[in-house]
């Protein structure tokens, strides 16, 4: 390499849905490099353990139809199977999409975890964790996953983060660059993808240009 040249880097985008996830990667410089959705367990597990299977142990939902018995010892034993599933996932996606990337991806950016109990359990018990702790669960896959490779984790506030995108980027419009980028690799390109973008340049290691 050249004197005084900097290597370009890549930076992913994370917006999860359940157990799957649209992954954004741009460079540094701001182009897109690759788009793509994955799955972080097999249909075989359900997607949400704390809310579902967890719900029905502990008799929040007992007289749905499609509620079912389980003991919360079942359900822990069932979220940690899931827990395991998706770290093998997140790290069998990351890799994929590693060996993919036409340069050194460095950074993934998440959507910042709310606050949870400790245990399994506890989320199981309360009722306003029991709603998150699953995708929190899978975003912590993926930004275990991400550090096992050296990259770094960034959090962001899905309220303020297409303001940091344009704030990085020096752009007034960061909806017409979105757009723009869209149309660059084609459909599909939706809020998420959108969301799951400007994640990506707000966490970018210098100001895209």
């Amino acid at each position: 390499m050249a004197r005084g040249r900097t290597q370009r880097t890549a930076t992913v985008g994370v917006t999860e849905h359940g157990n799957s996830a649209v992954l954004v990667t741009v460079a540094s410089d701001g182009e897109l490099l690759d788009r793509r959705r994955i799955d972080l367990t097999t249909s075989e597990l359900p997607t949400h353990p704390h809310h579902h299977e967890g719900s029905w142990a502990v008799g929040r939902y007992k007289n749905s139809q499609w509620a079912r018995e389980i003991s919360l010892d079942e359900a822990v034993e069932l979220v940690e199977r899931v827990r395991v599933a998706a770290a093998r996932g997140a790290r069998a996606s990351l890799e994929a999409l590693a060996a993919a990337a036409p340069m050194p991806i460095t950074r993934i950016a998440i959507r910042v975890c709310p606050k949870l109990p400790p245990t399994v359990e506890e989320r199981i018990k309360d009722n306003r964790a029991q709603t998150v702790a699953d995708t929190v669960m899978y975003r912590e896959a993926l930004a275990t996953a991400a550090e096992a490779r050296g990259w770094s984790v960034s959090w962001y506030d899905r309220e303020r983060v297409f303001h940091d995108a344009a704030t990085v980027l020096g752009c007034e419009d960061i909806n017409a660059l979105l757009l723009a980028m869209g149309r660059s690799i084609g459909p599909p390109w939706q809020a998420k993808h959108k969301l799951a973008a400007a994640a990506a340049l707000a966490a970018t290691e210098q100001p895209a240009r």
